[in-house]
């Protein structure tokens, strides 16, 4: 491609095809070409001359427009070319983070279309982008206030890696494994961001060569999900199946059971939905499909929690998992069948989905989607599921949802069933009507639904009436109403089913009319007086808008879409009805008037002279005037058929008197006007050509084609634009004239409406005519911005040449001579207002309409979509509709818009009037001025001055309501330009010291309290919208503006204005930008302030901490001992070196020295860094930073901190109160401390250590909490400090914790445990072996009771755990000193010491490759344990006989409870906690949890049965592996054999818990089906009456979820049990033969509750079997009628359809047992 354009020969890359049928299509080639040319010149420009700001940020905005405009239309090298250079941009190291995202967003853009480049076209290395990540994501210096980075970035960050991974190279998959091995500790949280490093990171799309050489190792449902939808059919995913939908069906956290407890959060994984979704669609299909198999049965599972009756916290995510997954499915078909073959590997043939499939998948959601249908929060979501479901199979589904619709049709009762139904069949209308092999019939179906919707037009029910009216819409655009009646004559080729709806076609007109009808019949009741008082008059409501909306468009539709025939008649009846009444012109008229606007669009022939001759001024003559000024808005060529009386007609009205009349008469000027000026399709059917010539049958749902698709435009031809600048001549010119001589003053203004008239003809002229009016023009405002590039603006052809020229000054009166004159007439201030928008912004439509019509579009197209087929295959009037708004997108495009100087002028009056005395006038102005300075280039750089000058003192004849127009204008909209937090260091550097400035200046104004809460909101807007800004992209003088606040900030008196001023000056604060000596002596003088405020905000730690001291660091050694080959997690010899070892403590200055200490506690447990780097270790001790090498800053915080009485202050407001009981450890106090001690080492301890011992000894809340700020700030300061410093440290630390721990309270303990932790964390343990020594002395000591027992405990806790696996000896120590204090007699010490037994065991792991720990096991602290429980092990029931603080008895049962007390609170900490479930120790422990857990939990169940029944139901919600699932069994089924029947109730529930949640393992393994079925009828039989009750619930529940299925051989053993015969002597009921007649009985009702929503064919029968034992004895009678009236319960919503299945007999037999006898009978 040349410079000068030269398209020949060019292959775009992607174009936006709609261009090409636009009727100006021809000059946009050229148009595209010199705008990329242009682009592609001052791009290289600015790069080349290094100018990021503006020219680089100038020219990417333009080419994100351009990709806008006209899509990819650049070559594949261009293409390539853009890419590389933004990717080295985007990943330039320190760019502003704007910049950043910027760049990042055009980029994701140019990256969208994956299949345009292939990895051999660009390859992008990673290492960069990673970085980039690392700096932003895990930013160091963020949570210190020293950067500000947009809330938006790491959304916009992780788009741009999950773009940019297709194309990173294939060694790229080895060395990020290599970087995230070392980070693979699961103990520690630097875990999760090695997970989500790698799900974000590896690319999955493979061609098949390189599918060896990738080892994936980690379960990663994300990042397994994007392998899997990646590489279908290349991994074999089989074996895993039933773990992944046992997973998945665990993820939803379902209530199940009788007790329904759910487990807590962290017990089970919450996996993204969106990930589950593509996880299953890529494991369907392939030979035998045994995906299918466990999908099926997950949503027989799950079915029932559709339903509309359940609800819960589980719901949106099983709604958003039906929405999901059809959709997901249906781009799988679309990408297997229909999508353009491209370099991304094809899915093999062997694995496709074939029909059979995708009707086995519509099967299994079917029943779900049509529950979910009905529910009141999920209706949409079912509905979306159902129109994919539709595409997939419609012959499964579409029937379903239909007979469903008639039904909801009948019925009067039942408003939000129609509503459903009806939203449903719009959903998959095109699946019903479009030419379809599997469901031929959908045609027949389409008459008698529009016929059985019209009683929907309600004037009572609003939801209704507009769900009607879309599915009018939806039917008559994809149907043409056309009587096709006479086709079978006219061809013989016709199936019967074609013959049969062409005859029905005959019935369209009857509908249409009807439809006519239903419509007079709304509007009759919606006239003024019945909806509202005739006072407000003026506006319609919402709901009235919204059906007038509703109306208008429907009745348009079904006109467009009918014959010439059809609309002659519909037409007629309409001219009827609008001519025979004379309706009001505010609700009724309107909605008339809208309708005849809409036939009127479709063929404008019939004659209005009777409308133009009317002379008199009344209702007649408004509502004629309204009706006309609908009907204009038609196609432009109609209306000069009438150009005489229009123009006499507006002449005449316009000057009326009448508010009503020439309101109405400037409506027809407007919809005149833009008749005649704008360009747009004059029809929108189903078919480009005519409805005569062929059986519209055929055309029926049928797609447009876009290469053919035949638009009709309107273009403004020559007599109608001079028709339009001839009205514009009569009637503008005269109101400008009359304007300007009523404001000057030279024309007495009898009334206000005289202005307010003309000014609103001025303004619809404006508004009819803006798209022939050329844009403002004129020179340009210099002098803005210095740039090296030529940022002219884009300037683009629209269809219209701008031959006539109008001054568009003339369009607006002076705002000064009218605030002087009238500053009262706010009604003209607004419309001048609005005419100053309107000039800078309109261009034949506004930006709120089109994003409110582009939104419509997306909408109308989700639902109408064939989302299966793709390539646009869209309705012809979609098509039509996204064509017209490419067209007005043109219009729209502000990029680069040039700011010139008509626009200053106008923004000066805008300012003007946004200071103005009435509130109104200021809000309009200033929105209309905020949206300017966004949009014309650097703009804000002329105005901001202007409006600083407003606030200042030299500004003397200012008003109040001035000062408020100037805050508020600097304040800026909600979400919009906010000129106070403008990124622009001239900008800052005025506005900000002028806002501090107000306080000294304006203190009368400043009284108000109003204005006060105005800056508060300035100041908080600053902060939300503060981002960092660049200092070297221009002239780096620009940052010495934060100079003069310094010296400002101390001399302000007012202390708001104090607070603001430290506030704005700490945004200030940067990592890349040294501190003025001045700040810093400011910041650290007001860390003593007497304001709290101001005191806080000097706290930010990064004050003391940017000047951060560096320490070397040299390459580790590994210990010495090298790792064994292959894969070896966990302790192991060659990390056995960074393990706690009594032993080998460094406690002397040799031994420092000579240990390598590792402060990162991951490293070495999964794997090494290729290149391991550690803190040097000093060969002396380190000396003191001397005071000569400190910079100033330095000084300053120096000579500061070692002043005693800075100190004691500062230390006496650190240990205040602030909030009573709510004050926690600070980390800002934390952080301020530790940078103190790291930078200048131990030169403060002297002065802090008498405030340190004073402290700890003081027993207040507040003191205690300073002091452990200090002392973690201490500890983590004095990571680098030399031997002999850390040791004197010491010395001073451990009598101080020691004493404190002694005397903690309930308030100090959670500061404590917080101080430890947070003083361990990333740090090496034998570093600390002083705190961890003194905390292991004597944990349970009791000489301070058992609160000060649990508190060290706490204490010692939160140190360990942060040490994870490296204290393996700290951890046997403590479990040994806590084995023989297990029998603790109070709660709270037992709790603690369940938690700490928790993280003692939480080392010991089974995972894959993981040596066995050198921590404490669990299988040999339960064989200790057990061993002391033994006394309890013979009981058949344990009972609690133990109270609370009782320490005398000493008996060997008493100490058992006691320690089974104790380990049940350790199972309840460790069953969310720990990583893998020890199994084989539970099960240990199973039987002594079942003798005590109790039936029902009461108020009257003591402590160890409620831990007991807690520890039962979340042991049995554990994920359990094949190898795990026979002993479990085994366990339950030596239960089920327990003499207690408490203990064999609680098998059952723990059975049905437990199979629910590990579903699909148990499955896998046939014969452990069976064995549980053999448990459940062997406790069915069970002697005592609850156990079998509770078996039959657990049966129903088994068969539910389809655990097994009901086959004959069950149903045959059920009904031979239920058959069992009764003795006849009343003495014997009780016998064994009572007890198996009532199993037979409890197994068929189990069978008839399994199925609570749907009547299979086996429950007749089941339910008569059950009908014969009414009269049986009890407890066989009261189980019957149980089922009965359940049933009855569950099938009452739905029986018109379920009576269906049962024969006449059974019916009558059913309505004698489920209808209750009369009282009168």
């Amino acid at each position: 491609m040349t410079a000068g354009g030269d398209v020949s020969g060019f292959v775009p890359q992607k174009e936006i095809v709609y261009n090409s049928l636009l009727p100006y299509c021809e000059r946009l080639e050229r148009e595209a070409a010199e705008l990329l040319v242009e682009i592609k010149a001052d791009l290289s420009r600015a790069v080349l001359l290094r100018e990021l700001w503006p020219g680089v940020t100038f020219c990417a905005r333009k080419l994100f427009s351009f990709l806008k405009l006209y899509g990819r239309r650049f070559s594949k090298e261009d293409h390539v070319l853009f890419i590389r250079l933004l990717y080295e941009l985007v990943t330039l190291p320190n760019l502003e983070p704007r910049m950043m995202q910027c760049y990042a967003r055009l980029l994701i853009q140019l990256l969208k279309k994956k299949e345009l480049l292939s990895r051999d076209d660009l390859q992008l290395p990673w290492r960069p982008l990673y970085n980039l990540y690392e700096r932003v994501v895990y930013s160091k210096t963020e949570h210190l206030g020293l950067i500000w980075f947009p809330n938006s970035v790491d959304h916009v960050l992780k788009a741009l890696i999950r773009s940019c991974r297709l194309y990173f190279p294939a060694s790229s998959t080895e060395e990020m494994l290599d970087e995230w091995r070392p980070l693979l500790c699961v103990f520690d949280g630097v875990m999760q961001k090695a997970i989500s490093n790698m799900e974000l990171f590896l690319p999955t799309i493979l061609s098949p060569e390189e599918h060896e050489q990738v080892l994936l190792f980690f379960h990663l449902v994300n990042l397994f999900a994007r392998l899997a939808n990646d590489n279908i059919g290349y991994v074999d995913w089989t074996p895993y199946i039933p773990t992944i939908f046992t997973r998945i069906l665990r993820s939803f956290n379902l209530p199940v059971g009788v007790c329904q407890m759910v487990a807590p959060r962290y017990l089970t994984n919450s996996y993204d939905v969106g990930y589950v979704v593509l996880w299953i669609t890529a494991l369907l299909g392939g030979p035998g499909n045994p995906a299918q198999k466990e999908l099926t049965c997950l949503f027989s599972s799950i079915a029932s929690f559709y339903h509309p009756s359940n609800h819960g916290r589980w719901q949106a995510r099983l709604m958003r998992l039906l929405q999901r997954l059809p959709a997901s499915v249906v781009r799988r078909v679309h990408r297997e069948r229909y999508a353009p073959p491209s370099w991304i590997t094809a899915v093999p043939e062997g694995q496709r989905l074939t029909d059979a499939d995708l009707q086995e998948f519509t099967r299994s959601l079917r029943g779900a989607a049509l529950l979910a249908m009905f529910s009141k929060t999920g209706s949409a979501d079912a509905a979306y599921a159902l129109q994919n479901l539709a595409l997939l199979a419609p012959e499964l589904v579409v029937p379903a949802v239909l007979e469903k619709t008639y039904a909801a049709m009948e019925t009067l009762t039942e408003p939000h069933t129609l509503t459903a139904t009806l939203s449903c069949v719009i959903g998959m209308a095109r699946s019903l009507v479009s030419p379809n092999d599997h469901y031929p019939e959908g045609h027949a179906h389409v008459l008698p639904l529009l016929m059985g919707s019209l009683p929907g037009v309600d004037p009572n029910d609003f939801s209704k009436c507009m769900i009607t009216f879309q599915f009018i819409t939806t039917f008559a655009t994809l149907v043409p109403l056309v009587d096709c009646s006479d086709a079978p004559s006219r061809h013989a080729d016709l199936t019967e089913i074609e013959r049969d709806i062409c005859f029905a076609s005959a019935g369209f007109e009857d509908f249409v009319l009807q439809f006519l009808d239903r419509c007079f019949a709304l509007i009759d009741s919606s006239t003024l007086e019945q909806t509202r008082d005739e006072t407000e008059t003026d506006t319609q409501t919402h709901l009235e808008s919204l059906v007038k909306l509703g109306l208008s468009s429907a009745v348009g539709t079904v006109l467009m879409q009918s014959s010439t025939e059809i609309y002659k008649v519909a037409l007629q009846k309409l001219y009827n009805f609008a001519t025979s009444s004379i309706f009001e012109t505010c609700v009724s008229g309107r909605m008339v008037a809208e309708m005849c606007r809409a036939a009127a669009k479709v063929l404008l022939t019939l004659s209005y002279e009777e409308l133009l001759n009317e002379e008199e001024l009344d209702k007649e003559l408004l509502w004629n005037l309204q009706l006309l000024s609908e009907v204009t808005r038609v196609d432009g060529e109609q209306l000069l058929k009438y150009q005489g009386e229009l123009e006499r007609i507006l002449c005449v009205c316009v000057r009326l008197r009448c508010k009503q009349a020439y309101t109405l008469a400037c409506s027809l000027l407007e919809h005149t006007l833009r008749s005649l000026s704008l360009t747009y399709p004059t029809e929108y059917r189903s078919t480009s050509g005519g409805f005569d010539n062929k059986p519209s049958e055929f055309d029926w749902g049928r797609a447009g084609d876009v290469a053919a698709l035949g638009v009709c435009w309107h273009v403004p031809g020559r007599e109608e634009e001079d028709f339009v600048f001839q009205l514009l001549s009569r009637l503008l010119r005269p109101e400008l004239r009359r304007i300007e001589q009523l404001v000057s003053g030279d024309r007495p203004m009898t009334r206000c409406a005289v202005l307010w008239q003309s000014l609103a003809v001025v303004q619809h002229c404006l508004l009819g005519a803006g798209s022939l009016l050329p844009p403002l023009d004129g020179a340009h405002v210099p002098d803005l911005v210095a740039s090296m590039v030529n940022m002219r603006e884009i300037k683009l052809h629209v269809g219209v040449d701008f031959a006539h020229r109008l001054p568009h000054t003339h369009f607006l009166p002076n705002p000064d001579h009218l605030l002087e004159r009238s500053e009262d007439d706010t009604k003209s201030l607004f419309v001048i207002i609005k005419i100053i928008g309107d000039l800078m912004f309109f261009r034949g439509t506004h930006k709120e309409e089109f994003d409110s019509r582009w939104k419509g579009f997306a909408l109308v197209k989700k639902s109408r979509e064939n989302r299966l087929r793709g390539k646009k295959q869209h309705v012809r009037a979609l098509l039509i509709d996204r064509v017209l708004l490419q067209h007005e997108m043109r219009k729209l495009v502000v990029e680069g818009s040039e700011y010139k100087v008509v626009h200053q002028e106008l923004l000066g009056d805008l300012l003007l009037l946004s200071t103005s005395t009435y509130s109104q006038v200021r809000s309009r102005a200033q929105s209309v001025l905020m949206r300017a300075m966004g949009t014309y280039s650097f703009s804000y750089r002329d105005v901001v001055p202007r409006i600083v000058q407003l606030l200042s003192p030299q500004n003397a004849s200012g008003t109040q309501q001035q000062f408020k127009g100037a805050l508020y204008c600097l304040l800026g909209e909600h979400g919009g330009f906010c000129p106070a937090a403008a990124r622009d260091w001239d900008c800052t550097g005025e506005v900000w010291p002028a806002l501090v400035r107000c306080g000294a200046t304006h203190p009368t104004i400043l009284e108000e309290l109003s204005v006060g809460r105005l800056f508060d909101d300035i100041v908080d807007r600053i902060h939300r919208q503060h981002e960092t800004t660049g200092i070297h992209l221009t002239v780096s003088e620009r940052f010495q503006y934060k100079r003069p606040y310094v010296g400002f900030c101390l001399c302000f008196r007012p202390w708001k204005f104090e607070h603001m001023a430290t506030d704005l000056l700490a945004l200030l604060l940067r990592d890349d930008y040294p501190l003025p000596p001045d700040a810093v002596l400011y910041f650290t003088q007001s860390l003593v302030h007497d304001s709290i405020s101001i005191r806080k905000v000097c706290f930010e730690p990064s004050i003391f901490v940017s000047e951060k001291r560096v320490f070397g660091g040299v390459c580790g050694e590994r210990g010495g001992v090298p790792d064994p080959e292959g894969l070896c997690v966990g302790d192991r010899e060659g990390n056995r070196w960074l393990q706690y070892d009594s032993n080998k403590l460094p406690l002397s200055q040799e031994r420092w020295d000579a240990l390598p200490f590792v402060e990162k506690t991951h490293w070495g447990y999964y794997s090494w860094p290729r290149e391991m780097m550690i803190y040097a270790a000093s060969e002396k001790p380190q000396d003191d930073l001397p005071y000569r090498e400190m910079s100033e800053g330095e000084k300053i915080i120096f000579e500061h901190f070692s002043d005693p009485d800075f100190t004691d202050r500062l230390v006496e407001f650190l240990s205040l109160e602030e909030r009573k009981g709510k004050d926690s450890f600070s980390p800002r106090c934390f952080c301020l401390f530790k940078g103190l001690f790291r930078n200048y080492d131990d030169a403060f301890l002297p002065i802090l250590r008498p405030h340190l011992e004073r402290l700890a000894s003081d027993p207040h809340e507040s003191s205690q909490r300073c002091v452990c700020e200090i002392t973690a700030g201490l500890i983590r300061g004095s990571k680098h400090w030399g031997f002999s410093k850390v040791d004197s440290l010491w010395q001073l630390l451990c009598p101080l914790i020691r004493t404190a721990l002694n005397n903690i309270t309930v308030e100090t303990y959670k500061d404590w445990g917080t101080c430890i932790a947070t003083a361990c964390e990333g740090r090496d343990p034998r570093k600390l072996h002083w705190l961890f020594e003194l905390l292991m002395e004597s944990p349970l000591s009791g000489e301070g009771g058992s609160f000060r027992d649990a508190s060290w405990l706490y204490v010692l806790q939160g140190g360990l755990a942060q040490q994870q696996w490296r204290v393996s000896e700290l951890l046997h120590r403590l479990l040994a000193y806590l084995e023989p204090k297990l029998t603790q007699v109070y709660k709270n010490v037992r709790e603690r010491i369940g938690s700490v037994l928790t993280y003692i065991f939480l080392i010991d792991v089974a995972l894959p490759h993981t040596r066995r720990t050198s921590s404490p096991h669990v299988a040999e602290f339960v064989t200790r344990v057990l061993e002391r429980l033994e006394p309890l092990t013979s009981e058949p029931e344990i009972r609690n006989h133990v109270r609370e603080g009782n320490a005398q008895e000493t008996d060997e049962r008493t100490q058992a409870v006691k320690l089974l007390k104790t380990v049940l609170k350790w199972l309840m900490a460790s069953t969310g906690r720990t990583f893998t479930m020890p199994v084989q120790q539970q099960l240990q422990l199973l039987p002594l949890l079942f003798k005590i857990a109790p039936v029902e939990i009461d108020e009257s169940c003591d402590e160890m049965k409620q831990d007991a029944r807690t520890c039962l139901s979340l042991m049995s919600q554990g994920l359990l592996y094949p190898e795990h699932i026979p002993p479990v069994l085994a366990a339950l089924e030596e239960m089920a054999g327990s003499r207690s029947w408490h203990a064999r109730f609680s098998v059952l529930t723990y059975l049905q818990i437990a199979v629910f949640y590990n579903l699909f393992t148990l499955l896998s393994l046939p014969g452990e089906v069976l064995r549980t079925r053999k448990l459940l009828m062997r406790l069915l039989l069970d002697e005592q009456l609850e156990v079998r009750d509770m078996a039959s619930t657990t049966l129903s529940g088994l068969l539910q979820c389809q655990f097994f299925p009901l086959d004959s051989s069950l149903q045959t053993q059920l009904q031979t049990l239920s058959q069992t015969c009764l003795p006849k002597a009343r003495g014997e009921l009780a016998s064994t033969d009572l007890v198996r007649r009532h199993a037979g009985v409890l197994g068929l009702s189990a069978c008839i509750l399994s199925s609570p929503y749907d009547v299979p064919r086996w429950m007749p029968q089941i339910l008569m079997d059950l009908s014969d034992h009414l009269n049986d004895p009890q407890p066989i009678e009261m189980t019957v009628k149980r089922t009965l009236s359940e049933f009855r319960r569950t099938h009452h919503d739905n029986w018109q359809e379920h009576r269906q299945r049962f024969t006449d007999d059974q019916l009558l037999v059913l309505t004698d047992l489920l209808v209750s006898p009369c009282y009168y009978a």
